[in-house]
């Protein structure tokens, strides 16, 4: 009797523990696609020139460090995005993968962007890392450093 009341409480237990564990990962994976949906947000409003867009997206601590190593803050990189030598015409992300640590997110991904540069067309590729933190209850990106990849070979 004694050995089948220690085993219902062990299942018990046990079915509870994984019960949270279970919510847990849902929690994570729907913030995570929450992300995945901003970083696209992100890629839209770059293609629309849309400072509005990007500026709800960024904290306003948000920094970026660019491919050349140079750092802006909020205001810098907005003001990038509205200059008339800024000329988008596609923005991608070819890979993202993110990461949910809590109020905390890391998205790593390839970013693909094609725009007209003194009338040439030019596409860039772009390794990232954006760091995501939930602020007052909303994700907000407070950090995104970009490195410049080599061009893809030509396919065979």
């Amino acid at each position: 009797m004694m050995r089948t009341r220690l085993f219902a409480a062990f299942l018990i237990t046990a079915t509870l523990g994984l019960a949270i564990a279970a919510a847990q990962q849902s929690k994570t994976s729907d913030d995570a696609g929450r992300i995945t949906a901003l970083e696209l947000a992100w890629n839209r409003a770059i293609e629309a020139k849309d400072a509005k867009a990007l500026e709800m997206l960024f904290a306003d601590s948000f920094l970026a460090v660019d491919v050349d190593g140079s750092v802006t803050n909020k205001a810098e990189y907005l003001a990038g995005i509205q200059s008339s030598d800024f000329q988008p015409s596609q923005a991608v992300n070819e890979e993202s993968k993110v990461h949910v640590y809590g109020d905390s997110a890391v998205a790593l991904g390839i970013f693909r962007i094609k725009e007209n540069e003194k009338g040439k067309v030019r596409v860039h590729r772009q390794r990232t890392v954006d760091t995501w933190v939930r602020l007052n209850g909303t994700w907000k990106c407070v950090a995104a450093v970009a490195v410049e990849l080599p061009a893809k070979p030509p396919a065979n």
